[in-house]
């Protein structure tokens, strides 16, 4: 079945970029719903952005969506993944200007007041997006890739100079609860020199060591280190998850990354979407429901969570 909240679930927090406070409101919505956001500072034009593939720009360090009006919601990948991964398909997500909240710079936050609130099932079935061809997009030394699977699952590979991330590499099936347990408290990482240079041309304003792990060289300078060795690697799994999100349905597909970004994979999903022959809509039975990011999850699966 289709779910969406028990109730509305506040959270504050500065934005990333800009720098200022933000407050969200997630809202239960009814079936067929599906995401949208609301931005309550909008009066005279269109407030409403839909959460879809096509009404996402081009940009390299979070994900931006934009109307047809010009009215943006900006860094909304930790939200849309901590939703998806806890099975929410139906949610109005108000909220008081143009970025979401970076919290610690996870998805956790999200997620524990998800489970907290409770999901509610709703009466019509789920439908999800079966991907039935191989479709693969590349840029330079980047990849993103989807093919046909049973369920969803991702591969991801990084690599960079620093000795403390180097090459790392996680492969996942996003079944049974795996977004929780494994990789909803990685947080956005960064190079300390990339900091420097995103500061001073006005950006990654609100980015502290509290929301981000910083690293230069062979060093982790953000207090307490890693929750995870492979933290990196995990965070850009749970960004592909929120990214993939935007398609409007749960996918079943795997998905394989290798040093891809927000860009690449919305690139992606708008070469999948080019090919009608490239996917189907199916509705889920309860067999194929379960196998779905978020089923099964409750208020108990809370004391799985980083603090």
């Amino acid at each position: 079945m289709q779910t969406t909240l028990k109730g509305p679930i506040t959270f504050r927090g500065m934005g990333l970029h800009t720098g200022q406070p933000a407050r969200v409101t997630v809202h239960p919505a009814s079936a067929e719903y599906g995401i949208w956001f609301r931005r309550l500072d909008v009066t005279e034009r269109d407030p409403l952005v839909p959460a879809k593939w096509d009404a996402a720009e081009r940009t390299a360090l979070c994900t931006r969506l934009v109307n047809a009006a010009g009215t943006s919601v900006s860094t909304v990948e930790h939200l849309m993944a901590a939703l998806a991964g806890c099975g929410v398909h139906n949610a109005l997500v108000e909220l008081d200007g143009p970025e979401i909240p970076i919290l610690d710079g996870s998805s956790a936050p999200f997620v524990r007041e998800i489970l907290a609130r409770g999901v509610r099932r709703l009466l019509e079935p789920v439908r999800a997006l079966q991907v039935l061809k191989q479709v693969e997009v590349r840029e330079g030394a980047a990849m993103a890739r989807l093919e046909p699977a049973r369920g969803l699952r991702i591969d991801f590979t990084i690599e960079f100079d620093e000795a403390v991330i180097g090459r790392q590499n996680l492969s996942l099936d996003m079944a049974n609860g795996a977004f929780l347990r494994e990789l909803c408290d990685s947080r956005t990482f960064c190079r300390l020199r990339d900091v420097e240079a995103m500061r001073a041309s006005g950006r990654a304003l609100g980015g502290t060591l509290a929301n981000a792990v910083v690293v230069d060289g062979g060093r982790v300078l953000t207090p307490g280190g890693l929750r995870h060795p492979d933290e990196p690697v995990r965070h850009k799994m749970l960004d592909a998850l929120g990214d993939l999100a935007l398609a409007g349905a749960p996918l079943l597909a795997c998905y394989t990354g290798h040093r891809a970004g927000h860009a690449l994979t919305n690139q992606l999903l708008r070469a999948l979407f080019a090919d009608p022959e490239a996917t189907r809509f199916v509705t889920c039975d309860a067999a194929l429901a379960n196998r779905l990011p978020g089923a099964g999850l409750g208020r108990s699966d809370i004391a799985g969570l980083a603090a």
